[in-house]
């Protein structure tokens, strides 16, 4: 905007942004590549109906790609980080359930149908520290916050 300042944020900031957003660059384009093959993957966790498997895989890519753009920018940079941290939340509580109901996914679907690796419990340790990432930058990114340098 004109005349606003630009946010300094600390260097630990930058450096998380830019890992969450290599990570949802690789994620989102990953099941953007192949989305039918995505959409079989959402389709496996049994909570949406099949009718909705594509355009919610769709509608994943494409948010994990604007969130990785909208990171990168640096504009509204604690909005952005707190989005990540409920997509990554979502995903987290989504991979619970199906381990829960005790379903067997041979593909986590986290990078589409390419680097396919079964849902276990790791899942939601790997989805949890994406949560905290996002989360740390939210308060790294927050105005008014005591900056250390």
């Amino acid at each position: 905007m004109v005349g606003e300042r630009a946010a300094v944020h600390p260097s630990w900031v930058t450096a998380l942004r830019c890992v969450l957003a290599a990570v949802l660059v690789a994620t989102g384009l990953g099941k953007l590549l192949d989305l039918h093959g995505f959409a079989d993957i959402v389709a496996s966790y049994r909570v949406l109906p099949d009718a909705l498997s594509f355009a919610a895989g769709t509608t994943l890519s494409v948010t994990e790609l604007g969130l990785a753009v909208w990171l990168l920018s640096g504009w509204r940079l604690a909005w952005a980080a707190s989005l990540a941290a409920l997509l990554h939340l979502a995903f987290f509580v989504w991979a619970a359930l199906a381990l829960a109901r005790g379903l067997n996914i041979p593909n986590c679907g986290c990078f589409g149908v390419f680097l396919a690796r079964r849902l276990t419990p790791l899942t939601l340790v790997e989805d949890g520290i994406l949560f905290a990432v996002a989360l740390a930058i939210v308060l790294g990114a927050r105005p008014g916050v005591r900056q250390w340098r």
